[in-house]
Protein backbone atom coordinates (compact mmCIF):
# COMPACT_ATOMS: atom_id res chain seq x y z
CA UNK A 1 0.00 0.00 0.00
CA UNK A 2 1.34 3.16 -1.05
CA UNK A 3 1.88 5.62 2.03
CA UNK A 4 1.97 8.74 2.35
CA UNK A 5 4.96 11.84 2.71
CA UNK A 6 7.05 11.11 5.83
CA UNK A 7 5.40 13.85 8.60
CA UNK A 8 8.76 14.28 10.37
CA UNK A 9 11.74 15.17 9.38
CA UNK A 10 14.08 11.51 8.93
CA UNK A 11 16.34 11.07 11.86
CA UNK A 12 18.30 8.58 11.37
CA UNK A 13 19.70 6.60 14.49
CA UNK A 14 23.96 6.93 15.06
CA UNK A 15 25.31 3.85 16.45
CA UNK A 16 28.71 4.63 17.12
CA UNK A 17 27.62 7.42 20.09
CA UNK A 18 26.59 4.30 22.14
CA UNK A 19 29.04 3.55 25.00
CA UNK A 20 29.83 0.45 27.09
CA UNK A 21 28.17 2.23 29.89
CA UNK A 22 24.88 1.84 27.10
CA UNK A 23 25.44 -1.11 26.12
CA UNK A 24 25.64 -2.54 30.14
CA UNK A 25 22.36 -0.81 30.83
CA UNK A 26 20.69 -2.63 27.94
CA UNK A 27 22.00 -5.81 29.11
CA UNK A 28 20.98 -5.27 32.37
CA UNK A 29 17.34 -3.63 31.55
CA UNK A 30 16.37 -6.62 29.26
CA UNK A 31 17.82 -9.61 31.06
CA UNK A 32 16.60 -8.48 34.09
CA UNK A 33 12.85 -7.79 32.43
CA UNK A 34 12.52 -10.80 30.37
CA UNK A 35 13.34 -12.68 33.79
CA UNK A 36 10.50 -11.04 35.20
CA UNK A 37 8.10 -11.29 32.11
CA UNK A 38 8.69 -15.01 31.54
CA UNK A 39 5.80 -15.70 33.78
CA UNK A 40 3.46 -11.97 33.40
CA UNK A 41 3.71 -10.91 29.69
CA UNK A 42 1.20 -11.47 26.95
CA UNK A 43 2.50 -14.22 24.47
CA UNK A 44 1.82 -12.00 21.07
CA UNK A 45 4.73 -10.09 23.14
CA UNK A 46 6.87 -12.94 23.68
CA UNK A 47 6.77 -14.15 20.43
CA UNK A 48 7.25 -10.76 19.17
CA UNK A 49 10.46 -10.35 21.05
CA UNK A 50 11.56 -13.90 19.23
CA UNK A 51 10.43 -12.76 15.81
CA UNK A 52 12.28 -9.28 15.86
CA UNK A 53 15.48 -10.45 17.70
CA UNK A 54 15.59 -8.76 20.25
CA UNK A 55 18.67 -9.99 22.72
CA UNK A 56 20.63 -8.86 25.73
CA UNK A 57 23.86 -8.61 23.88
CA UNK A 58 23.37 -5.79 21.22
CA UNK A 59 21.75 -2.58 21.12
CA UNK A 60 19.04 -2.99 18.57
CA UNK A 61 19.80 -1.62 15.32
CA UNK A 62 16.33 0.16 13.92
CA UNK A 63 18.20 -0.79 9.86
CA UNK A 64 17.77 -4.46 10.68
CA UNK A 65 14.34 -4.52 13.27
CA UNK A 66 12.91 -2.46 10.46
CA UNK A 67 13.62 -5.07 7.72
CA UNK A 68 11.57 -7.92 9.83
CA UNK A 69 8.49 -5.28 11.00
CA UNK A 70 8.44 -4.05 7.26
CA UNK A 71 8.50 -8.26 6.19
CA UNK A 72 5.53 -8.85 9.13
CA UNK A 73 3.15 -6.21 9.21
CA UNK A 74 4.35 -3.38 6.90
CA UNK A 75 5.39 -0.96 9.99
CA UNK A 76 8.65 0.56 10.88
CA UNK A 77 9.83 2.61 13.45
CA UNK A 78 11.42 5.42 12.99
CA UNK A 79 13.79 7.99 14.62
CA UNK A 80 12.39 10.89 16.89
CA UNK A 81 14.55 12.86 19.03
CA UNK A 82 12.42 12.41 22.29
CA UNK A 83 8.27 13.15 23.31
CA UNK A 84 6.72 14.47 19.53
CA UNK A 85 3.17 16.44 19.32
CA UNK A 86 -0.10 14.61 19.10
CA UNK A 87 -0.75 15.50 15.33
CA UNK A 88 2.90 14.07 13.88
CA UNK A 89 2.43 11.17 16.24
CA UNK A 90 -0.87 10.38 14.99
CA UNK A 91 0.59 10.99 11.57
CA UNK A 92 3.31 8.64 11.92
CA UNK A 93 1.13 5.98 13.02
CA UNK A 94 -1.34 6.40 10.29
CA UNK A 95 1.91 6.02 7.83
CA UNK A 96 2.45 2.85 9.68
CA UNK A 97 5.57 4.06 11.46
CA UNK A 98 6.37 4.09 15.24
CA UNK A 99 8.07 7.33 16.47
CA UNK A 100 10.87 6.08 18.61
CA UNK A 101 13.94 7.35 20.59
CA UNK A 102 17.49 6.33 20.23
CA UNK A 103 19.13 7.75 23.70
CA UNK A 104 19.50 5.24 26.18
CA UNK A 105 19.25 5.80 29.87
CA UNK A 106 22.34 5.68 32.51
CA UNK A 107 23.04 3.32 35.35
CA UNK A 108 21.83 5.81 37.86
CA UNK A 109 18.60 5.51 35.70
CA UNK A 110 18.21 2.23 35.69
CA UNK A 111 15.11 2.47 37.76
CA UNK A 112 12.90 5.48 36.72
CA UNK A 113 13.24 7.86 34.07
CA UNK A 114 10.70 10.88 33.77
CA UNK A 115 10.74 10.73 29.74
CA UNK A 116 10.71 7.03 27.61
CA UNK A 117 13.96 6.50 26.16
CA UNK A 118 14.90 3.45 23.65
CA UNK A 119 14.02 0.83 26.68
CA UNK A 120 10.61 1.75 26.77
CA UNK A 121 9.84 2.63 22.94
CA UNK A 122 11.88 -0.40 21.60
CA UNK A 123 12.19 -3.03 23.79
CA UNK A 124 8.33 -2.37 24.97
CA UNK A 125 6.70 -1.44 22.33
CA UNK A 126 7.74 -2.57 18.83
CA UNK A 127 7.31 -6.61 19.44
CA UNK A 128 3.78 -5.90 19.35
CA UNK A 129 4.45 -4.27 15.76
CA UNK A 130 4.99 -8.00 14.66
CA UNK A 131 1.25 -8.48 14.92
CA UNK A 132 -1.21 -7.65 12.40
CA UNK A 133 -4.60 -7.45 14.44
CA UNK A 134 -2.61 -4.83 16.64
CA UNK A 135 -1.12 -2.89 14.26
CA UNK A 136 -4.44 -2.54 12.47
CA UNK A 137 -5.98 -0.97 15.65
CA UNK A 138 -3.15 1.45 16.32
CA UNK A 139 -3.88 2.13 12.71
CA UNK A 140 -7.37 2.54 12.66
CA UNK A 141 -6.91 4.55 16.47
CA UNK A 142 -5.14 7.15 14.85
CA UNK A 143 -7.40 8.00 11.92
CA UNK A 144 -10.03 8.34 14.38
CA UNK A 145 -7.16 10.58 16.46
CA UNK A 146 -6.39 12.49 13.30
CA UNK A 147 -10.03 13.34 12.16
CA UNK A 148 -10.46 15.32 16.31
CA UNK A 149 -7.12 16.63 16.78
CA UNK A 150 -7.77 20.08 16.66
CA UNK A 151 -10.83 19.52 19.17
CA UNK A 152 -8.90 19.24 23.06
CA UNK A 153 -11.82 16.87 24.41
CA UNK A 154 -10.88 14.78 21.65
CA UNK A 155 -7.48 14.45 22.22
CA UNK A 156 -8.12 13.78 25.48
CA UNK A 157 -10.52 10.89 25.43
CA UNK A 158 -8.17 8.92 22.65
CA UNK A 159 -5.46 9.78 25.11
CA UNK A 160 -6.92 7.93 27.39
CA UNK A 161 -7.90 5.03 25.00
CA UNK A 162 -4.29 4.61 24.27
CA UNK A 163 -3.02 5.04 28.00
CA UNK A 164 -5.23 2.18 29.39
CA UNK A 165 -4.75 0.12 26.32
CA UNK A 166 -1.14 0.52 24.32
CA UNK A 167 0.49 1.88 27.50
CA UNK A 168 -1.68 0.13 30.70
CA UNK A 169 -3.63 -3.05 28.91
CA UNK A 170 -3.41 -6.54 30.44
CA UNK A 171 -4.89 -9.51 28.28
CA UNK A 172 -6.21 -13.12 29.42
CA UNK A 173 -4.15 -15.53 27.42
CA UNK A 174 -5.82 -19.02 27.79
CA UNK A 175 -7.48 -17.77 31.33
CA UNK A 176 -4.18 -16.24 33.09
CA UNK A 177 -4.00 -12.48 33.67
CA UNK A 178 -1.03 -11.51 31.36
CA UNK A 179 0.82 -7.84 30.58
CA UNK A 180 0.58 -5.77 27.07
CA UNK A 181 1.10 -2.57 27.74
CA UNK A 182 4.42 -1.13 27.04
CA UNK A 183 4.03 1.24 29.94
CA UNK A 184 3.93 -1.96 32.35
CA UNK A 185 6.44 -4.07 29.89
CA UNK A 186 9.66 -1.09 30.26
CA UNK A 187 8.96 -0.80 34.47
CA UNK A 188 10.03 -3.47 36.73
CA UNK A 189 8.48 -1.79 39.55
CA UNK A 190 4.72 -2.14 37.68
CA UNK A 191 5.35 -5.67 36.06
CA UNK A 192 5.33 -6.76 39.43
CA UNK A 193 2.64 -4.65 41.57
CA UNK A 194 0.04 -4.63 38.03
CA UNK A 195 -0.51 -8.46 38.76
CA UNK A 196 -0.40 -8.72 42.25
CA UNK A 197 -3.26 -10.17 44.54
CA UNK A 198 -4.72 -8.03 47.15
CA UNK A 199 -3.64 -4.79 45.79
CA UNK A 200 -5.91 -1.61 45.72
CA UNK A 201 -5.81 -1.52 42.20
CA UNK A 202 -8.76 -2.54 39.89
CA UNK A 203 -9.09 -5.43 36.81
CA UNK A 204 -11.95 -5.03 35.21
CA UNK A 205 -12.96 -6.29 32.03
CA UNK A 206 -12.01 -3.89 28.45
CA UNK A 207 -15.21 -1.37 28.23
CA UNK A 208 -15.11 1.98 25.80
CA UNK A 209 -17.24 3.57 28.13
CA UNK A 210 -14.97 3.07 31.05
CA UNK A 211 -12.23 4.25 29.95
CA UNK A 212 -13.43 7.33 28.08
CA UNK A 213 -14.82 8.53 31.63
CA UNK A 214 -11.18 7.32 33.56
CA UNK A 215 -8.72 10.27 33.79
CA UNK A 216 -5.07 8.47 33.89
CA UNK A 217 -2.45 8.57 36.01
CA UNK A 218 1.15 9.87 35.25
CA UNK A 219 3.03 9.98 38.74
CA UNK A 220 2.63 6.61 40.29
CA UNK A 221 1.12 3.27 39.77
CA UNK A 222 -2.72 3.04 38.02
CA UNK A 223 -5.71 2.51 39.83
CA UNK A 224 -7.68 0.62 37.30
CA UNK A 225 -6.25 -1.68 34.00
CA UNK A 226 -8.65 -2.43 31.38
CA UNK A 227 -8.11 -6.34 31.08
CA UNK A 228 -8.57 -7.45 26.99
CA UNK A 229 -9.48 -11.53 25.23
CA UNK A 230 -7.84 -10.51 22.45
CA UNK A 231 -6.11 -7.91 20.18
CA UNK A 232 -9.11 -8.52 18.25
CA UNK A 233 -11.10 -7.17 20.68
CA UNK A 234 -8.97 -3.39 20.42
CA UNK A 235 -9.60 -3.88 16.62
CA UNK A 236 -13.25 -4.87 16.78
CA UNK A 237 -13.68 -1.93 19.77
CA UNK A 238 -12.64 0.64 17.10
CA UNK A 239 -16.10 2.04 16.12
CA UNK A 240 -16.88 2.20 19.62
CA UNK A 241 -14.27 4.42 20.36
CA UNK A 242 -15.54 6.64 17.61
CA UNK A 243 -18.74 7.02 18.29
CA UNK A 244 -18.25 7.86 22.32
CA UNK A 245 -15.77 10.24 21.38
CA UNK A 246 -18.83 12.03 19.12
CA UNK A 247 -21.02 11.67 21.32
CA UNK A 248 -19.18 13.47 24.59
CA UNK A 249 -18.13 16.08 21.87
CA UNK A 250 -22.09 16.71 20.84
CA UNK A 251 -22.88 16.73 24.56
CA UNK A 252 -20.43 17.78 26.58
CA UNK A 253 -21.81 17.34 29.67
CA UNK A 254 -20.80 13.83 29.59
CA UNK A 255 -17.42 13.99 29.12
CA UNK A 256 -15.65 13.62 32.56
CA UNK A 257 -13.02 15.42 33.49
CA UNK A 258 -9.74 14.78 34.75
Amino acid sequence: MELEQPIVAPLTQDYSTYTPEHFKVWEILFDRQMALLKDRAAEVFMQGIELIHFNANQIPKFDEFNIRLETMTGWQAVVVPGLIDNKPFFELLKNRRFPASTWLRNMDQLDYLEEPDMFHDVFAHLPLLTNKTYCAYLYGLSKIALSYIDNPVAVELISRIYWYTVEFGLIRDNGLLRIYGSGILSSQGESIYCLKSGIPSKRVDYNVEKILDTPYIKDKFQSTYFVIESCMELFESLPDIEDGIARRIAHPELFVQG
